[in-house]
């Protein structure tokens, strides 16, 4: 682990459309910045793992799975996801060029190779609201990690998504017993509240114990039918 006294290494600095985004080195770790604000590293992974297992525990056996990933990251959800042969199409929906590019060509293509070299894998250049309203295609689970949780955004229009609206436009390209699994760095009772809210059933959230502070979570939910 770095030393508090180290100082960070700027890899790559980029004006994308949503603000500035960095890619950094400190000591060992790759450390992704957006708008100043810290999204995450490559520390640990257990909640992005978690993120995806849950959701697939939580569907109902059905074969070849779709899953929809909801934001590249520092691509542990992807590539645990092309890690488990139960998954039968996997689509990451990342709306920063930036970091598709550090994975493709750059830092991070040392935890996502072999993920995107993956033929199950596709990789969508997007915002994840446009896309959810927008597209025709239906998946069996939607696995998202765009921010650091539904009650702390990385933009200020991401926060529709967390809401009724927002949630119904998911459950709208959920295929019927499909799962919503949504990763927060702090458990939210409201968002559990506006996924019953939303028409989700079975909502739960599932804990991840951390050194420090309160427990990563995700808040899973089923669609009925």
């Amino acid at each position: 682990m770095p030393s508090i006294y180290d100082i960070p290494e700027v890899l790559d600095r980029r004006e994308g459309p949503h603000g500035e985004v960095v890619l950094r080195r400190h000591g060992a770790l790759l450390q992704i910045i957006a708008n100043g604000c810290f999204l995450m590293d490559t520390s640990d992974g257990r909640s992005e793992r978690l993120l995806v297992d849950a959701a697939l525990d939580a569907l109902d056996g059905r074969p070849d799975p779709h899953v929809l990933i909801g934001g590249l990251g520092v691509g542990f959800s992807l590539a645990h996801a092309c890690g488990n042969p139960r998954w039968g199409r996997i689509t990451v929906v990342e709306r920063e060029r930036a970091v598709i590019d550090w994975h493709r060509a750059g830092p991070l293509s040392a935890v996502s190779g072999n993920a995107l070299a993956d033929p199950r894998t596709r990789i969508v250049e997007a915002d994840l609201i446009d896309y959810v309203n927008e597209t025709s295609a239906t998946f069996d689970a939607l696995c998202l990690d765009i921010d650091n949780g539904p009650d702390w955004t990385v933009t200020e229009a991401n926060a529709g998504l967390y809401s009724t609206a927002g949630l119904a436009g998911c459950a709208r390209v959920l295929r019927p017993g499909g799962v919503l699994a949504v990763w927060s760095a702090k458990p939210s009772p409201e968002f559990e509240g506006s996924l019953w809210n939303a028409g989700f059933r079975h909502v739960r959230t599932e804990e991840i114990p951390v050194a420090r502070g309160v427990p990563d979570v995700v808040h899973l939910g089923v669609r009925p039918g």
